[in-house]
């Protein structure tokens, strides 16, 4: 059987001289599984260099050849590989064909260098926020505004998870219509071209472009990515929020406001504090004037988790849901307050403040502890709400 490698992959001139040095080629491997089971008896191509470029590689292929004892002919040059003129004659017209495939490489890659220099768009994919004109990239106002929304967000929430969350919510996509990742969104955070530079090898250069992004923002969101991402997420999830701003009172009635100090180290300490203290009025002072946030918190999250197992709590619930919505049941309503429980330590602190506003409508302080008065309503709305929903979206809900 003769084969000759066939014109569309390996004869036509080769365009990308990277093409011809590497044996990862669709028709070469084709031709390489035909000669290991015995269909090939001679090979025919119009230069050895059409086969590969590669001085290194084509060793290899001679060593198949030979294996499978297959005759390699070359149309336009004339040699014998069976001498040893023939194989040094082999190897001479390889490596100038080697020198020829990297030569043409360096000088692509250094035409590639000097236009990043000059700040020009050399091709590839189109970041967001850019279209690209005349091969130039031009400025997409409709998808400029996600990116700088984008950069805006990660400084305010300094959460990559979080705000990857808000832009899907938002309806937010990558320039393919596919919803944005955590991915795509530090790759857009980490991408210089949104300061009007052109990067080449890690060097950045004045770009021919308009910038979508100022250096103030950019310094100001790597300021936070140069933060250890566990850092960031450790301290999001225990900023503590004030818990029980505007619900806490004291044995007077007073109102106690959220306070701290800072220790040497500077831990900080949280107190709920009498207002009869902060204003130092004449008046006198309440029986528990101050109060540790972190123990009074605890306690009111423990009391309201034990009344939401109550029975007569299932029931008052379901009257208040029922107000709303009038198909809900008994059954849904104790499913509901059940999914809450474990719900509770996964949520982060501004979570957790929302729906003990939603829940608790007042909390009084006494010697003898802490009287905590839940709001049915607000029970009945947020048990509705997780009802409603399949319970692994309850997260996503609360």
């Amino acid at each position: 059987m003769l084969v000759i490698a066939p014109a569309s992959q390996e004869l036509e001139p080769p365009t990308n001289p990277a093409r011809f040095s590497t044996l990862e080629r669709p028709a070469l491997k084709r031709l390489v599984a035909d000669i290991q089971e015995g269909l090939v008896d001679v090979v025919v191509v119009y230069k050895i260099d059409r086969l590969s470029r590669s001085l290194v590689d084509f060793t290899k292929l001679v060593e198949v050849f030979d294996a499978n004892n297959v005759t390699f002919v070359s149309v336009t040059q004339s040699f014998n590989t069976t001498t040893s003129m023939g194989r040094l004659t082999l190897n001479i017209l390889l490596s100038f064909a080697q020198f020829e495939r990297e030569v043409i490489g360096e000088r692509i890659r250094d035409k590639v260098a000097a236009s990043r220099k000059r700040g020009m768009w050399m091709g590839g994919f189109v970041p967001l926020g850019y279209d690209v004109r005349e091969r130039k990239l031009v400025v997409n106002d409709a998808e400029a505004a996600l990116v700088r929304r984008i950069f805006q967000g990660f400084v305010e929430m300094e959460s990559c998870t979080q705000l990857v969350q808000v832009l899907r919510a938002e309806g937010a996509t990558t320039k393919r219509g596919r919803p944005l990742t955590k991915s795509d969104v530090y790759r857009i955070l980490s991408n210089r071209v949104y300061l009007g530079e052109a990067v080449h090898k890690g060097t950045a250069y004045p770009g021919e472009h308009d910038a979508i992004i100022g250096q103030a923002r950019w310094d100001a969101v790597h300021a936070v990515l140069q933060v250890s991402p566990r850092v960031r997420v450790n301290r999001t999830r225990n900023a503590t929020a004030p818990l029980l701003r505007g619900l806490i009172f004291d044995s007077e009635g007073r109102a106690m406001s959220p306070s701290h100090s800072r220790g040497r180290g500077g831990q900080i300490y949280r107190y709920y504090v009498s207002q009869a203290v902060l204003k130092g009025g004449p008046a006198e002072r309440p029986a528990i004037a101050r109060l540790p946030a972190g123990e009074i918190e605890a306690a009111v999250v423990a009391q309201v988790r034990a009344l939401l197992r109550q029975p007569e709590m299932v029931v008052g619930t379901w009257r208040a849901a029922r107000a709303i919505a009038h198909d809900v049941t008994e059954q849904a309503v104790l499913l509901a307050l059940e999914r809450i429980e474990p719900l509770w330590d996964e949520l982060f602190p501004a979570e957790r403040a929302r729906i003990v506003r939603l829940l608790v409508e007042r909390v009084d302080v006494r010697a003898e502890g802490a009287a905590v008065r839940l709001r049915l309503d607000g029970l009945g709305s947020l048990v509705r709400d997780l009802a409603a929903q399949p319970p692994e979206a309850g997260r996503a809900a609360a």
